[in-house]
């Protein structure tokens, strides 16, 4: 919204408990958004847990999909767990990169910085502005950071 462009997210989940696995949607344009409805053939796919790998993440994956994974493993090796062949795909450690920064294996940060390096669906600057607008005090500067080093820190394969 920072560099106004149409924004659409939504989760997808049933009766889960707290902490389990969920979908989750998000539609970034620079034109408006038209269609409200799950996303079946993705322009990018992001893991935040890689125990999550499975045929579900692999469901709707095109050869123009962009696969980012949270894993310390290589791209052959997701690719083969998922059965893709041909899929961009980048990595980074982002649990690591979590625990260094924050102390905690919280994820969602760091991927946030991955997801910007890997797309270019927005500016850096635009994405640690808001993660510093989220949060307050040395968490604020934290996860800033945590951003960053994911930034620089994903590999694509």
């Amino acid at each position: 919204m920072n560099e106004e462009k149409n924004i659409q997210s939504f989760p997808a989940f049933g009766p889960e408990r707290a902490g389990a696995p969920i979908t989750a949607f998000t539609r970034i344009s620079d034109v408006q958004i038209q269609l409200h409805s799950s996303v079946y053939e993705p322009d990018v796919v992001v893991v935040l847990d890689p125990t999550l790998l499975g045929p579900a993440v692999a469901d709707g994956i095109q050869k123009d999909t962009k696969l980012i994974v949270n894993t310390d493993n290589t791209v052959d090796y997701v690719l083969g767990i998922l059965g893709l062949v041909d899929v961009e795909t980048w990595t980074v450690d982002a649990t690591t990169l979590a625990l260094d920064v924050l102390g905690r294996p919280i994820t969602n940060t760091a991927m946030l910085g991955s997801v910007v390096k890997a797309t270019g669906i927005v500016k850096l600057d635009s994405m640690i502005e808001v993660v510093r607008a989220r949060f307050e005090g040395k968490i604020s500067e934290l996860n800033a950071e945590l951003v960053k080093k994911a930034y620089e820190e994903v590999k694509q394969g």
